[in-house]
């Protein structure tokens, strides 16, 4: 099972009102194990950054000005989430930019129901407690000393750590293991009970096993406690 776990940095808080993706960052999981494979791309956003933005994650008009055009990275970034499940904090304001970005180039849109929004999970799960992701690295007690700024790629790496807590942590040994797996109701055929190297000794006493003894007597010539 694949997922693209996503986070974007912005220049504001609505695209019809002109605000733009300057960032978008992502993490490719495999079975819930992140696989290495990431995109990343700083966008230009064809307009001034104000200042309360910039605040956030520190993305300036000089260092965006000969970054590409979102026009420019639209397919990639769909040929890379392909049909994927998108792991997203607070997914109907990301979901929102992207499709406004990909509509104006009259690409397809991501379908709502692709996205999977860990800040409703973390609401349902610890309801009346703070869901940011900073407040989900404490709870869990996930390192993230170096989100200093909001950053698209690092963020999302934080927030696949947070994903894998919020349903259920990972298995020490999750995607490692070369042993068959079993559906429930059916029988492991493969295993097979080890031989012990010393067999264990016998709790029964000698009157008990002589009336044992005397009691399998008076089952004919072929008990089957006689055989081996």
């Amino acid at each position: 099972m694949r997922e693209i776990v996503l986070d974007t940095e912005t220049t504001g808080f609505d695209p019809q009102s002109g605000d733009r993706i300057v960032e978008i960052g992502a993490v490719e999981l495999i079975g819930h194990v992140p696989t290495g494979e990431t995109y990343h791309q700083y966008i230009n956003p064809e307009r001034a950054m104000p200042e309360e933005a910039f605040q956030v994650h520190g993305l300036g008009d000089d260092f965006l000005r000969d970054k590409p055009k979102f026009a420019q990275i639209g397919q990639a970034f769909l040929d890379f989430i392909q049909d994927s499940k998108l792991i997203i904090h607070n997914a109907a304001f990301d979901i929102k930019f992207l499709n406004a970005e990909l509509k104006w180039m009259n690409l397809p849109e991501i379908p709502w129901e692709q996205a999977l929004d860990t800040l409703a999970i973390a609401r349902k799960r610890f309801p009346g407690s703070p869901a940011s992701l900073d407040a989900l690295c404490r709870r869990f007690g996930i390192n993230n000393d170096a989100r200093t700024l909001h950053g698209a790629l690092l963020d999302s790496e934080i927030l696949a750590e947070v994903y894998l807590e919020l349903i259920g942590g990972r298995q020490p040994d999750f995607a490692l293991s070369n042993q068959p797996q079993v559906t429930p109701g059916q029988t492991d055929k493969s295993w097979t009970a080890p031989v012990r190297p010393k067999p264990l000794s016998s709790r029964l006493s000698e009157k008990e096993a002589a009336a044992h003894a005397e009691f399998i007597s008076t089952l004919g010539d072929d008990p089957v406690w006689l055989k081996t």
